[in-house]
């Protein structure tokens, strides 16, 4: 969490260990969500890669998410996977966020943003809002906190949209925000 966090990045819990290339938020190689960070604010995907290590550079990720106010949480503070994989299909949500708690503690986010249909659904949930489609966004209150709920796509390489595409979702997205200008 950054001081004076301005967006709020919820997502839903990681694959195996044995799949991390660090320990931090969307570790799997595979999933493209730094790769999209680096395009949005780096003009380039492997901007967050370290080859040497052949994982993400963690001190950047953090560098950049404080530079532009950004926090990552969890959706969920208990989950149960019902089979031995990362599929949100198969993720049962015991516990969700406390995110009217969350709000108060940090009052200077104005967005929420969920990658994927697990975790928009749990926040549409919280807010008593519709899940927004891919890309857009709606408005809700949660305790005395008017917010933006975003719906991101996934960045996992399961869903079939190229990563130049994502990527443009998500710059739409921090340019809205005003993380990007």
């Amino acid at each position: 969490m950054p001081p004076e966090p301005r967006v709020l990045m919820l997502g839903t819990f990681p694959p195996g260990r044995h799949r991390w290339s660090m320990e931090f938020y969307y570790p799997n190689r595979i999933n493209d969500m730094w790769r999209v960070m680096g395009l949005v604010f780096c003009g380039d995907k492997d901007a967050l890669w370290d080859v040497s290590s052949n994982g993400f550079n963690l001190l950047a990720i953090k560098s950049l998410l404080t530079s532009y106010h950004i926090a990552m949480w969890d959706t969920a503070m208990e989950v149960r996977r019902l089979r031995d994989n990362a599929s949100d299909k198969y993720l049962e949500i015991v516990r969700p966020i406390d995110l009217a708690a969350l709000l108060d503690a940090h009052p200077s986010i104005a967005a929420v943003v969920t990658a994927g249909e697990k975790a928009s659904g749990v926040v549409a949930e919280l807010l008593g809002v519709e899940v927004p489609p891919v890309g857009k966004r709606v408005s809700g209150i949660i305790g005395s906190h008017p917010v933006a709920f975003y719906r991101m796509p996934s960045t996992s390489r399961a869903y079939p949209l190229p990563l130049e595409r994502k990527a443009d979702f998500y710059r739409q997205m921090f340019v809205e925000t005003g993380v990007l200008s």
